[in-house]
Formats: C-alpha cells, structure tokens, sequence
C-alpha cells in the first residue's frame, strides 16, 4: 500500500499551470525521484502536497493520499500536525527558509516543542544530537550560532535536522545538494539515506542531477512542463531513457570524452506556465517531432512492465550526436604565464572584547602559489570554506592579500593602489557564483553590461557606439539584442548568467575568474554555458580559473587543475594526471564522493567529518584529522611539494 498517492493534481496561479494533472505514488521506506529542469513544475509539487503554495496559486484538481486519508481535505488545524510530523520537508534554498533573527538551536527546539512534546534541556539535548546527527561538528556551539554565520552546506544540515525533528514518515528534499561540495553532498545523502532505511522513511527526492538520481532513487519520475513524460525505475532508466527528454538530458552531461567538443543542448527552453498545448508539451525542442505531437496529447504508454512513456515514437527515442571530442591542447606549457601568484595568504583578524584587539586570525587562504597560461583553463576544486573564492577575489585584488605576490603579465598587482589597479582592471573580470545577486536588480541589463565599459573606457577601444556593442555582446554569449531593456529579474538563471559574461566580456579581458558559474544551473542550460565558455575561449583566447566542486565539469572544460585544501594547494598538475592518477588522499577523496550516472561506487572511503576552521588549522599537515593514512610525521610537520613530473605537483609524505 502506498503512503502518499497523488492523483491528477493540478495548481493553477491565474493562467498559469505550474502543475497540470500529476500522478504518482511512494511506498514506505521508497525513494521517489522527481527529475526535471526549472520551470517544470517539481517544487510546486512539493508545495501543493504541503499545502504550502503561494496565496495566487490554487489546487483546481486531483487528490493528495496519506496514510489514507486525502491531505486536500484537511482543515488548517490538521495539516499543522501533518507538516512536520508526518510530512518533513527540506526547501531548496535554506537562506531564505531559517529564521535570520534566531538561534539554529531556538529554531530545531520549536519543532521538537511542535511534534515531540519536549521541552527544556531535553528539547536542547534532542537538538544537539540531531546536528551531530547530521554531521555538523561541535553541534553544543553551533545551537548557538545564526544562520549567517555558518556556510551554505552547514544551513543545508540544519535545515535537514529541523525537517527529522518531527521523525516524519515521509521527507520531501527539494533538492537538497545543489550547492554543496561533493564531499558534504556524498555525506547528506548517505544520511537520507540510512534514514529511510532504517526508519521505513519515504523520500520524495526532487533534484535535477542525473548522479544523485542513480545515487539515491528507486524510482524516477520524469517532469516536463507541468506533467510527467516518463516513470520507470531506477535501473531501467539509466540503461534505457524512453523519453526524447530524458535522452537529451543524458547527452548533456560533461565528460572528459567530449572535452574540446560539443555538448549536446536542448533547443529552446521549458514552456512558460500559462502556455497552452494542443499536443506534446516537448514538440518545440524535439529533434523527433511527427505531425500529431502538434495536434494530440500523447497517452501512457508501456515501453515495458515497469516503464511507461508519454511519447508516439514506437521505441526508446534515439540519442542525439554530440560533438566529437576535440584538440584542447592549448598555448603552449612554455610560454611566460599571464597570472602568477606566489605564496598568496588572505588572513581576516578575529577581533574580541571592548577595544576589538586581534586575538587570532582566519587563515582563509595560507600559502598559495599557482600559475595560468594564456589561453588556457585552471580548475580550482575543493570543498566549501577551503578558501577558493577568497583567493580568486585577492587574486583580482578584490580583497587585499595579507602576504604573497600575485603578478598579472609580470605586473605586480599587491603593491598597487586603487587608482593604480584601474586600468588593469580591464584585462582580469570575474563571474560571480549567484548571478542575480551580482547585478543590479533596478538597472536593465543594457545598463549594466554598459557601466564597466563607462567606467573603464573599454568601449571606446572596441569601436563603436555602446548601443551597438552591447548588442554584440549579448548576441555573443546567445541572447537576444532587444533583450536589452528588461530587468534582472525578467531572466532565468541560465540566461542572468549569460548576463554577468557579458558584463564580464565587455570590457575586453584576458583572465575570467569564474566562481562556480554553473552550480545551480540545470544540466542542459549548463551544458549551454560551457559550450559558450569553450567557444569564447577558442575565439578570444580567454584564460579562465575555474572555480567549482563540479568534478565532470573540471573533467570536461579543464587543461589543468588545482586541489585546494584549508587554504593551500595540496595537489596540481594537468587534468589527465590529476583526475586519471590522483596522489594525495584528499584528491582521491574528492573523486570516490562524486555520484556517477551508473550508480557505481569507488572503493575509496569517503571522507569523514569536516574540514577543521581555518581559524585553527590543526598542526603539520591539515588534512591528518581525516586522513585515513595519516600517522606521526603527518602530526608533525606539513609535507613539502613532491613533483611526479614536470607538472604533477604533490603534498604528501605517503603519495606515491
């Protein structure tokens, strides 16, 4: 017997139909993937079964079963007991979904208040334990703490831990990784999942990437546009997707097979919500379409006993061709690099009592040293708090470095004043890892590529009117030019992100520093952005430090790459040599935690606890704590750099 049955529900929002007649079930102790891009409807969904939709939207029909009884039925009264005691849920962005003015602790103990009757101590130790419970260490500390101050991953883990308050049977995760490295990531859905099996939990897991679906479902359900195309478990899916959208969202995903190719894209975008459809919601971007997708819904249809599709193609649609892989040897090795940086230390003070004396120092990036050729990637890759972002803004100067030299083209940029820093500004931009929250929400987006060209005088250089260029530029990375006049907030995130290239583009660089530029986008508008960042590479001979927890992506667009533990490299080389022959325990770490499509995992073991605070990096080599072949040398001293060739670089007493 199912514990959640959804029947033909359908949410309506004036015209729009985010949902629009959705139908499926979950056993106890199932994992039920909902797999689709933005846009197609997967968190209204989830809304719509709490009954936690936004005041102009309303269920105009369909059913939500649990545990027998119809939840669209229930007084306001009842759901009350069923959210959170019955139905948890994590949301998808816990920045906005914890209360800012109070304590993670005050915010755990008001759910076990809630739907455990504790109180007091017992309330303060209950909530203690669920945040060990979910890997965040010193968990008695951090019930003090306020959302801001901890990092995406550890909001991510005590949104997780409010939602288990309740020991709910069935736990709605909206996608619940999206922005965590791949270590937490492996470590949050080792968690979900040890939850569900050993307490008969449902999960309702609401994701668009493809690795945590073979990682964690039982079943799949596919989204498009309101409706579902395709439902199959999981094993039968991942050997053979029935649906041309699933097909192409297979064909979408980076590998190092199709490095200096293509990637296949989906045309287009999801249909806006009060799009009307006389047939397949899918005919606009389908390479497959027949005369009657146009004019006919297609029905169910059995592909086997357990895969059903809604398609009139007779067979499983056929994979699209992707660009073959190509030539990405770029400038050569030899040549004089275009950013040098060299012992690199960005040290924020911790100030205490009433005259703010320094009492010790957040040692966000300790040591760095690292070269870029022109016209050429360097992937920087390692966990949250490990200091990337930090040391790609002191590398542009952005945050002033405590010590080290950062050289752009021989140039010395450390010891330069702001007025002295404008004119090179120009030839290093950097693209920021939230979009939206980098460019100005009451500008329109013409105004804002424009202003760095104003203010740098980069557009005189190009020639041409600023009008013109701006057009150019957003005709460049696949916008339309009459887009100049709409707002921010008028754009997905893929095409906000298009924007800040632009922006970046615009003033005629030689060094892109981009800080995860992908990790929120779906896999087919990311598969859009890297062909456009390996195109304007190709074009424009552009240097890019890519700054990402994204290993396929590394593997894809990457020449070289970086590992970044506690503020220093702990190992680089080219790409082949450090994702085909890692040597240092934390780089095999790193690759065993990533989720693969076909649901294999490494025998490496996965990587235990957190990094310890840059605040008190622990002594010798910062990565002993977790290192599973750590022993007293390792205590003792940091180990000097190894090289296993003229580029593969190590820090390791036990690299081999």
């Amino acid at each position: 017997m199912s514990l959640l049955g959804v029947k033909d529900l359908s949410i309506h929002i004036g015209a729009a139909r985010p949902v629009d007649g959705i139908s499926f079930d979950i056993a106890a102790g199932e994992c039920y993937a909902l797999l689709g891009e933005s846009g197609c409807g997967k968190s209204m969904t989830a809304l719509g079964i709490m009954r936690l939709l936004p005041v102009a939207a309303r269920v105009t029909g369909g059913t939500v079963a649990f545990e027998g009884g119809d939840l669209l039925a229930l007084p306001e009264s009842g759901m009350r007991e069923v959210r959170g005691g019955g139905i948890g849920m994590i949301f998808q962005e816990p920045a906005t979904s914890l209360n800012p003015v109070l304590t993670v602790g005050r915010q755990i103990v008001e759910a076990l208040q809630l739907h455990a009757g504790l109180q007091g101590a017992a309330a303060s130790a209950r909530a203690a334990e669920l945040l060990d419970q979910v890997g965040i260490p010193d968990p008695r500390r951090r019930l003090d703490a306020y959302p801001f101050q901890l990092s995406g991953g550890l909001r991510q883990r005590v949104m997780i831990a409010i939602a288990l308050a309740g020991e709910p049977r069935l736990l709605i995760a909206d996608e619940p990784t999206t922005a965590l490295d791949v270590t937490i990531q492996a470590q949050v859905l080792d968690l979900l999942d040890d939850l569900r099996r050993s307490q008969g939990m449902a999960l309702l897991l609401i994701t668009h990437d493809l690795g945590v679906v073979a990682r964690m479902a039982d079943r799949v359900g596919v989204m498009y546009a309101g409706q579902l195309v395709e439902e199959a478990p999981r094993r039968q899916f991942f050997a053979q997707a029935a649906h041309p959208y699933s097909v192409r969202l297979f064909a979408a995903l980076p590998d190092a097979r199709r490095r200096g190719g293509r990637l296949a894209t989906i045309p287009g975008s999801v249909p806006a919500a009060d799009a009307r459809h006389g047939g397949c919601r899918f005919v606009d971007r389908c390479s497959e379409v027949m005369p009657v997708c146009r004019s006919t819904l297609p029905p169910w249809r059995e592909v086997d006993a357990a895969q059903r599709v809604r398609c009139f193609l007779p067979g499983a649609a056929p994979k699209p061709a992707a660009g073959a892989a190509g030539d990405v040897a770029a400038l050569a090795v030899e040549s004089r690099p275009l950013l040098e940086v060299t012992d690199l230390q960005v040290h924020f003070p911790i100030r205490r009592g009433i005259l703010q004396r320094a009492v010790g120092a957040v040692r966000a990036v300790d040591g760095m040293s690292l070269q870029l050729m022109p016209g050429r990637t360097l992937a920087l890759v390692g966990e949250s708090g490990c200091g990337k972002t930090t040391a790609g803004k002191a590398m542009l100067q952005l945050l002033r470095p405590t010590a080290g030299s950062v050289r752009l083209e021989g140039v010395e940029l450390t010891t330069r004043s702001a007025g002295e820093l404008r004119p090179l500004r120009a030839r290093m931009q950097m693209v920021f890892q939230d979009p939206f929250a980098s460019l100005n929400p009451r500008l329109r987006i013409g105004d804002i590529i424009a202003e760095g060209m104003q203010a740098l005088g980069a557009g005189a250089k190009a020639g041409g009117d600023a009008a013109t260029r701006v057009g150019g530029l957003l005709e460049q990375v696949g916008l339309r030019p009459d887009m100049v006049s709409r707002y921010p907030h008028e754009f997905s995130g893929g095409q906000r992100q298009r924007i800040a290239i632009a922006r970046a583009l615009a003033v005629n660089p030689q060094l892109l520093i981009c800080d995860e530029p992908t990790s929120a986008l779906d896999v087919s508008v990311q598969a859009q952005i890297l062909n456009l960042l390996s195109d304007l590479q190709r074009d424009l001979k552009l240097a890019y430090l890519f700054i990402t927890h994204n290993i396929a992506v590394v593997d894809y667009l990457a020449h070289d790459v970086a590992v970044m533990y506690l503020g220093r490299v702990v190992e680089r080389g080219s790409a082949d040599e450090v994702l085909r022959q890692p040597r240092h325990p934390y780089t095999k770490a790193l690759l065993a935690a990533v989720p693969r499509v076909d649901g294999t995992r490494s025998e490496v073991p996965k990587l235990v606890g957190d990094m310890p605070s840059p605040a008190h990096p622990p002594p010798g080599c910062h990565f002993h704590p977790r290192c599973p072949l750590a022993d007293e040398a390792c205590r003792r001293s940091y180990p000097a750099e190894t090289l296993f060739g003229a580029t593969h670089a190590v820090r390791c007493f036990k690299a081999a």
